[in-house]
This record gives structure tokens, sequence and C-alpha cells, in this order.
């Protein structure tokens, strides 16, 4: 089983390749929540849903969200209502949303309606949300405490950031298979996605960092940052306003404790030795593999998903 920890556009991008290089029932995907936000009286799972359109071939790319195609009529009329219509959801988009919250006000876990959601698109990957548990991501601003798609999507990252908190993350509990996924797994890959707010959540919840380090597999991460930018989202200003420095490197140091392999993009190869010296135990040495990690289409996805498990299971 290989083992892939996700949020995100750039996550579900890698997916498309990975799931032409290893058997689709051979993957399990952990994916991130802290993105989950209730809205016109619905639970939204923003990552979860890209992740399960972009499998099922039927996600916007040009967005990298949403679905091909879609419409926006309810939206519209619920702006007629006087309802806020920042959060773009499309009419067959609502559809997913509605069927969510449908079976967890019937008491079904976040963890069921996915697998349900995930079989309704025939994937045979397996989904698992990182917690059943609401833990929202808040980022810490001059205008006060927002969520994080309020900062994102609402205010278009206008706002300097001053901190990320994950609320309730002590509490939350992973959700049922997440630490079997993580010991039991033949490799492990952290998908090109936001440090901060994507794979950050999923490293925070109790015991998913402890089983990084305890298992037998080999941990590869893939850089989400390329010349020192990400290629999208708001990673460079959730790192500065946090005092980090905005690098590859600064991820792999984010990733150190149970790091095996860290992938750069050729345009970072300058980097190579100060990742290395990351890991200073000779028999435990930190592999740097350095290859083109700008996924242009299907073909640099797959190319990308085949050197990263040639390396995790040389």
């Amino acid at each position: 089983m290989i083992t892939v920890l996700a949020g995100g556009v750039g996550a579900a991008r890698f997916l498309q390749g990975l799931v032409q290089v290893v058997a689709p029932q051979e993957i399990t995907i952990i994916v991130n929540t802290g993105d989950d936000i209730e809205l016109h009286g619905l639970h939204i799972s923003p990552d979860i849903d890209i992740v399960i359109y972009t499998l099922a071939g039927i996600v916007d790319e040009s967005k990298g969200w949403g679905i091909q195609g879609d419409s926006f009529h309810c939206l519209d009329m619920l702006g007629k209502y006087g309802h806020a219509t920042w959060f773009m959801l499309g009419d067959r988009d609502f559809a997913t949303h509605i069927y969510r919250t449908h079976l967890l006000r019937q008491g079904w876990s976040l963890s069921q309606v996915t697998d349900s959601i995930r079989r309704a698109f025939n994937l045979e990957v397996r989904i698992l949300p990182m917690t059943n548990q609401p833990v929202p991501t808040l980022i810490l601003t001059d205008q006060g405490i927002l969520h994080f798609q309020e900062y994102l999507v609402q205010r278009k990252m206008q706002d300097p950031v001053k901190g990320v908190q994950f609320k309730g993350i002590e509490d939350a509990d992973p959700a049922p298979g997440v630490l079997e996924a993580i010991l039991e797994a033949k490799g492990i890959i952290i998908c090109p996605s936001n440090p901060i707010i994507s794979i950050g959540p999923i490293l925070a919840v109790k015991g998913v960092r402890e089983a990084l380090r305890k298992t037998q597999a080999r941990i590869a991460a893939i850089s989400p940052l390329v010349g020192g930018a990400p290629l999208k989202g708001p990673a460079d200003r959730l790192m500065r306003g946090l005092g980090l420095e905005v690098s590859a490197y600064q991820v792999a140091q984010l990733y150190q404790d149970f790091l095996d392999i860290f992938v750069l993009d050729q345009i970072d190869q300058n980097l190579v030795t100060k990742v290395e010296s990351l890991r200073t135990q000779p028999e435990q040495p930190l592999r740097v593999i350095v290859t083109d990690t700008i996924m242009r289409g299907l073909k640099e996805k797959i190319e990308l998903a085949r050197r990263v498990m040639e390396e995790l299971l040389r």
C-alpha cells in the first residue's frame, strides 16, 4: 500500500499521475479537512472534493476546483435572497454538499460519507479524511481571526498573516484507518501541497506525526515551492507571516524529523547540499532528488509520480 498525504490542487494533480503508475486499489489518500467550512447550511469539504472530482475526471482543470461545465443558477438565486456568494459553488457541486450534509445529520461520520461519495464515482483508491471532527484552519490577521476560506477566497489573501491556528486540533482523533495506513504502508508520499494549511493540519492530528516517525516505510515529500515561490496558493504569505523562510529548504526542514527523500525542482538544484545537511546521521541520510516538478500536463504528472515511486521503493 502506498499512503499519500494530500490537500488542494497540487495534490490532486499529482494523484492524477500516481494512479497511472500505481494500481489505484493500492493507494490510500489521507486528505486535509482543515479547509472544511459550513455555508448555506451545508458542510463543504473542499480538499476532499478536489481530490475526488480530479480523479473522477470531472474537475474544472482551468480553475483546479469545482466541476467542469457547471452552472451557478442556485448561487445566483441565493444572492437574490441576500446570502453571501463569495464562495463559488456550482449547481452540481451543490448536490455533493447537500448529500454530504444530509448523511452527516443522519449520524454518518465524515469518513463514511467520503467513502460513499468515492464509491459513487467508482474510484478504486481509498480516501480518508484526516479526522472526523471539525478542526477549521483559522488565519490571524489585522482584521481579526478569519476562517481560511474567508482569508483565501473572500478577502483574496490581502491581509498580512500574523498566525495560523487549527481550532480543536488538540482533541481531534485521527479518522479510522489513518494511523494504520501510515504504519502499514510500503511507501509514503507527502504531496506538493501547502505545508502550512494543507499538510500542516494532517501532521497536527493526534498521533500522525509520531506514526510517521515510527513507520518502517520510506517517506518522500515533493516541494510545493519552486524558485522560492508557490505555483498556486498562499504558501509564501503564510510562511512569511509565521517568520519562516519561503523556500523549498524550509519545507524540507518542516518535515525533517520523519523525511527520507525530498524532491526538488530543477530550478532549486542549488539547494541540494543544504537540504541534505538537515540529516546528520550517516546511517540514515536524507536523499534529495532533482527533477521537473511542474505538472503542466498528464505526461509531466506521470513522470513525476514515476520518479518518486522509483526512489521510494528502490
